[in-house]
């Protein structure tokens, strides 16, 4: 299986990885102490250096979630536990002549589920074409993005925006590190897909992230993630009382509780929040404060970010898994109505009429994708695009067997392109026949569009980059394009939307 062992010396000592595949592997790195004990709800603390070879060949543990989502393969999965702050690095098996391109993945899950061991996030295929590659793990859920720190009283105290932290602190070890892989510590690219691309979102906002990465690609980045402080004690109290504590006896609850029992009241504070709309999901960051100060649309929008190239885009079905597996979106009429009845009449009139087919099914699902996804990349683009290079895209493309499933070019679908599935054995099954030429010629135009990007800051001449005059997107599919505004009606409907001010 391994063809044979590899050693490095890093800050923090000796790592031996192996080499599988033409590429070198390291596994389940630390890169910051274990957030246990004492540690739990802090912001995270340097590594510990250790003497001897650590034996990295194996993933690290993924943070506390419901057992289910951790699954790798029928029968396999991810063990998990607090002690979950690794970092994964594949590297090209030859030093390089000159330093690579760094592409460090942040994963998805919506902030309280994921692992950086699912195979699809494997990166050699990425390497093999010149990069070095980085996957991180931060804590999910109520250990790591949840705010508790308003639960904070004399004998504990909570930090806020703990997995921002987390990949700060991955970031800082990328920095310092890396380049004993044959990285380029200044020339970072970092990217993410879901909630992993509403942490690239939010990472240009956050002060202390200045420097760490010279790039970004946000793919599918979720909206009504970010909360105010206000909001963000309304669910402390709430996570408090699902642990049968009053507020003042929330710290004491949350330091005692297995995380287990965080992990199920976790989820009962989701469902919880589906019910009663507090403005923003339960899980995500907070703005506010000296961590992160604006919201990250609004820190873009004053030119408060940091300035680097971003790539932001969604996939045109984004709602179709969520209606099959994770019933989190608005996308049946009862569901609309019940989250348009927080707003004013002229804005929902507004929204409502962007989609004329509505309540058809069919344009209910588009609204609980633009909802989720669509709206949260239009304002993005529109914010970051007036102080930085910003370059938007659509990802249409889906083979056959995804659209006779109904899925089509559902959410996570652009990922089979990005990490080269279709040429594995998943791939394969995925391609019947007559759409193996085209899956493989849609993957080598994203691959080729995102290395470009991460060499250069540049996805490539012939994409033009987004601005408020003809608004370009690069549609993604059997054969790519670009398209101008596709979607204006769409887009407007939800300029400014927030259930927030609703």
């Amino acid at each position: 299986m391994h063809e044979r062992t590899v050693r490095a010396k890093i800050d923090a000592g000796t790592i031996e990885g192996f080499t599988r595949d033409g590429v070198n592997r390291w596994r389940g790195i630390p890169y910051a102490r274990p957030p246990v004990g004492s540690l739990r709800l802090r912001a995270p603390q340097p590594v510990e250096p250790w003497r001897g070879v650590r034996y990295c060949h194996g993933y690290g543990n993924c943070a506390p979630q419901q057992r289910m989502y951790t699954m790798l393969a029928p029968g396999k999965y991810q063990p998990m536990s607090e002690d979950c702050l690794t970092l994964n690095v594949v590297a090209p098996k030859r030093p390089p002549e000159a330093p690579l391109p760094v592409m460090v993945f942040i994963h998805g899950g919506g902030y309280f589920m994921g692992t950086s061991a699912t195979p699809i996030y494997d990166g050699a295929s990425l390497v093999r074409n010149g990069c070095v590659y980085v996957s991180v793990n931060y804590r999910l859920g109520a250990l790591g993005c949840l705010d508790l720190s308003s639960l904070s009283n004399d004998d504990f105290t909570f930090d806020d925006n703990l997995y921002l932290r987390d990949l700060v602190m991955a970031l800082g070890w990328v920095r310092d590190n890396i380049a004993v892989f044959g990285g380029d510590p200044d020339n970072v690219t970092i990217f993410g897909e879901s909630a992993g691309a509403h942490a690239v979102a939010t990472l240009l906002a956050v002060p202390s992230a200045k420097g760490l990465f010279a790039q970004a690609i946000s793919e599918s980045p979720a909206a009504g993630m970010v909360r105010t402080k206000e909001v963000g004690e309304q669910y402390a109290e709430r996570f408090a009382a699902l642990l049968d504590a009053r507020k003042a006896d929330g710290a004491n609850a949350v330091m005692a509780a297995r995380p287990a029992d965080l992990v199920t009241a976790f989820d009962r504070l989701i469902k919880q929040g589906q019910r009663e709309m507090l403005g923003a999901f339960a899980a995500g960051p907070t703005s506010g404060g000296d961590y992160l100060p604006l919201d990250p649309v609004e820190a873009m929008r004053s030119g408060k970010a940091h300035r680097v190239p971003l790539i932001v885009g969604t996939n045109k079905e984004e709602a179709r898994l969520f209606g099959r597996f994770l019933k989190l979106l608005p996308m049946t009429e009862p569901m609309i109505e019940r989250l348009l009845a927080q707003v004013e009449p002229a804005e929902r009139e507004r929204i409502t009429a962007a989609y004329p087919d509505y309540p058809d099914a069919k344009a209910c699902v588009q609204f609980g994708g633009d909802f989720a996804f669509g709206s949260a990349a239009w304002q993005i683009a529109e914010a970051h695009s007036t102080h930085a290079p910003t370059y938007l895209y659509r990802y249409d493309y889906a083979p056959r067997t995804l659209r006779w499933s109904g899925l089509g070019a559902t959410h996570a679908t652009e990922l089979f392109a990005v990490f080269d599935v279709y040429r594995s054995g998943l791939g394969r099954l995925l391609t019947a026949g007559a759409d193996r030429r085209t899956a493989l010629r849609v993957s080598d135009e994203v691959q080729s569009r995102w290395r470009a990007f991460a060499r250069t800051g540049v996805p490539g001449d012939d994409w033009p980059a987004y601005d408020a005059a003809d608004r370009a997107v690069t549609v993604f599919d059997r054969r790519p394009r670009i398209e101008f505004d596709p979607h204006a009606a769409r887009r407007q409907a939800w300029a400014g939307f927030s259930l927030a001010t609703g």
